[in-house]
């Protein structure tokens, strides 16, 4: 069995053990998610379900790193992923227990992206452009990575409105992104985002619909954190013409539903923090859709930019470009088709 495979179940089997823990440890504590206008639950749910999978990702890494040759330059990476990985979901918990302010937790995350990208030295140093000429970033390289993995983090934490939305879409992004490393040949990262994705799966058992625990800002701002952070370390942003447009296609569901997010409240004059039930799987409830059909609708469009992630890694960089243009264009036709440019009933 593959190193990568074996990661991959280790991580699944450690989520199912786990999180039933997590979900007693919820309730003995308080850690409920009461429902309101905007949400679709109506009973309150378990909801630090990031603990399970966090903890899941650093067993199965553990093990992983054992039987896996990792290269010199990167365990000091992999030491940063897992001290700033912690340190988000421990922000995560916090907010789920208390509900911090928007900015405060913000300004966490950017703390937590900087100690990985100042601290362990992991950034973005260059992109190419389609014709495959490296533009170095130079003094832009740190700030420009941490908003990379700021603007990730949050893009994964506003797409977690539905039973298994988030743990699926990641799990979907991770397997994009370990695919194409294994194109490259670094198992390395492989193996980083098969554990990521296997903790994502075994925790999906308990969190679709209908939901036994939700994974609160601890589990979705550790995924796309951790998502983020490894698409920069990893080979794969080399791996294609414009640098980093794999893990966007790969994340290209929660990047596009948070992008419309913004314009849509700048264009209602509300503030861009200020929730509201426009996002995408509002949307699909609004039309009719049940929760289940809404997600697994939403897990087809994340496979099939999954794929146009994965073939962009064996075309040219015009041919790319065009591919990209094409599924832009087709989201843009049914984002307008939806509504989703314009502002819905706001939370209260």
């Amino acid at each position: 069995m593959p190193d990568y495979i074996l990661a991959f179940v280790i991580a699944v089997g450690f989520a199912l053990l786990v999180t039933p823990g997590v979900i007693w440890f919820a309730r003995k504590t308080g850690a409920l998610d009461a429902p309101n206008q905007r949400k679709v639950h109506k009973k309150p749910i378990p909801r630090i379900g990031g603990i399970g999978i966090w903890l899941a990702f650093m067993i199965a890494i553990t093990v992983a790193a054992s039987y896996t040759e990792v290269p010199d330059e990167q365990e000091f990476e992999l030491l940063g992923l897992m001290v700033s990985g912690t340190l988000i979901v421990l922000i995560g918990v916090i907010d789920d227990y208390r509900d911090l302010p928007a900015k405060v937790k913000l300004l966490g995350q950017i703390v937590a992206a900087s100690v990985l990208v100042i601290g362990f030295d992991v950034r973005i140093d260059f992109v190419t452009d389609p014709f495959g000429d490296y533009i170095f970033l130079e003094y832009l390289a740190i700030p420009l990575t941490i908003f990379w993995v700021v603007g990730i983090t949050n893009t994964v934490n506003l797409i977690d409105g539905l039973d298994g939305l988030a743990a699926g879409v990641s799990s979907i992004a991770a397997v994009t992104i370990c695919l194409v490393a294994l194109q490259q040949g670094d198992l390395f990262i492989a193996t980083l985002t098969a554990c990521l994705a296997g903790a994502a799966v075994g925790f999906l058992y308990y969190n679709f619909n209908p939901a036994k625990i939700f994974m609160g800002d601890s589990g979705s701002m550790f995924l796309g954190f951790m998502l983020s952070g490894i698409s920069v370390i990893g080979a794969v942003k080399s791996a294609t013409t414009i640098a980093l447009i794999v893990p966007i296609l790969a994340l290209g569901l929660p990047i596009m539903d948070t992008t419309f997010a913004i314009v849509r409240r700048y264009r209602g004059g509300v503030p861009i923090f200020k929730p509201d039930k426009g996002h995408l799987h509002h949307r699909l409830l609004d039309m009719g859709f049940t929760q289940r059909q809404a997600v697994l609708l939403m897990y087809v469009i994340s496979a099939l930019l999954g794929l146009s992630a994965v073939a962009l890694t064996e075309v040219s960089g015009q041919i790319a470009v065009l591919i990209v243009c094409v599924v832009l264009a087709a989201v843009l036709f049914g984002a307008k088709k939806i509504g989703i440019f314009h502002m819905n009933t706001p939370a209260q």
